[in-house]
């Protein structure tokens, strides 16, 4: 039990340090990211659903690519 929360304390301290050395190198990260791009993604995964249901499973051309690693972590 020890070891778990000492972990989570490890984990999250990591993630605030590289956070803040993040923006001292010039970097800044989108916390808006995922609810800006929530949206178009639920736009995507309806045109799957309908081009399923149109298509049959054999035809379907899906992207279900919705995260954009270099929008959350951009340069200033």
């Amino acid at each position: 039990m020890f070891g778990i929360i000492k972990s989570i304390i490890w984990i999250v301290g990591t993630v605030v340090v590289a956070y803040f050395v993040l923006g001292y190198f010039g970097y800044q990260v989108n916390l808006d990211y995922f609810k800006e791009s929530r949206g178009a993604c639920e736009q995507r995964l309806r045109d799957c659903s309908k081009s399923l249901i149109r298509k049959g499973l054999d035809n379907v051309k899906c992207d279900f690519v919705c995260v954009d690693p270099a929008l959350i972590i951009k340069k200033k």
